[in-house]
């Protein structure tokens, strides 16, 4: 059995030794367009995380029995055109939902602290030269007591629940598709959850229920110092409309996701005044070590599953 993986770059240093029990296995760190077919030209399992399959590949694969998608959403593959060629599809599903919970946090405290700011401080020498021990010129205030908004109540959307419930938070939440229903949470309209809650963050998927969802006419009711995360997809909260908001009114925005990954030169963000109340980080929420580690484990179960 001849494996390819397509771009392994994604991976960081994970260990793929794995895949050598599997068969023949040629590892690629990164592909373009222009190299994906001949570079899976005889490939019995294809492995790919963002490389997108199309229809004109599949029916050039003639050995082609499964392509493993390193990842959950599978939009990077005709679908439609492996049913019909007998080219069983799999991807992972929750193999990321700790590591992205984690950083739902780690982003919400680096804004609600103002660590970025406090760390400076330190380090230029401000503090040294301080008349006083301590440094109360950016307040920073407490979970407990806040309303939380969660907008795409998954399994990362409950975790995030479940941890800022355990803060003292007041949580409610938003089903994206209408589905997902709990009586543990107080659940509100889109604009309910956006006028009253202190923090709003998103875990949904990108759709045509969510695309623009959080347009500019959307975050003109959001509260007066109120923190929006998003760790979903990039074009569920227009862009456009966040530079344009986060110089007139006091609301912080971070950002694990963009319309275009990796960010493109002289993006509009990297041009904003406020630029203390924006926190971008490049779409790392899923990566921990564990989570990487977990996503190649059962990446190579699927591969062990073929019949």
């Amino acid at each position: 059995m001849k494996i390819v993986l397509l771009d392994a770059l994604t991976f960081g240093s994970t260990s793929l030794s794995g895949f050598d029990t599997l068969g023949e296995v040629e590892i690629f760190q990164t592909t373009s367009k222009e190299q994906t077919l001949e570079r899976i030209a005889n490939a019995d399992v294809i492995v790919t995380n963002k490389v997108v399959i199309t229809d004109e590949h599949m029916q050039e694969c003639k050995n082609l029995k499964l392509i493993c998608v390193a990842a959950t959403g599978m939009n990077n593959v005709d679908l439609e055109a492996a049913k019909k060629q007998d080219i069983q599809v799999k991807n992972v599903a929750g193999y990321s939902t700790d590591s992205v919970i984690q950083h739902t946090f780690s982003m919400l405290f680096y804004l609600m602290g103002h660590s970025r700011y406090y760390d400076e401080v330190v380090k230029d020498g401000r503090y040294s030269r301080s008349p006083i021990f301590t440094d109360v010129s950016k307040p920073f205030f407490e979970i407990k007591g806040k309303k939380w908004g969660i907008i795409g109540l998954g399994s990362i959307g409950r975790g995030v629940a479940n941890i800022a419930q355990t803060f003292g938070a007041e949580v409610y939440y938003y089903s994206t598709s209408g589905v997902n229903r709990t009586d543990d949470f107080q659940r509100a309209n889109l604009y309910e959850l956006l006028k009253t809650c202190d923090i709003i963050s998103i875990h949904s998927p990108l759709n045509e229920k969510t695309n623009n969802l959080l347009d500019y006419e959307q975050l003109q009711m959001c509260k007066d110092g109120s923190i929006i995360l998003n760790l979903g997809r990039g074009g569920i909260i227009n862009e456009g409309a966040i530079v344009k908001i986060i110089d007139e009114k006091n609301i912080s925005f971070a950002l694990d996701v963009l319309m275009q990954e990796p960010m493109k030169e002289n993006h509009p963000f990297l041009l904003v005044n406020n630029k203390e109340n924006l926190y971008i980080t490049p779409h790392i929420a899923w990566a921990s070590v564990e989570a990487r580690e977990k996503l190649i484990t059962l990446t190579i179960e699927n591969i062990q599953s073929l019949n």
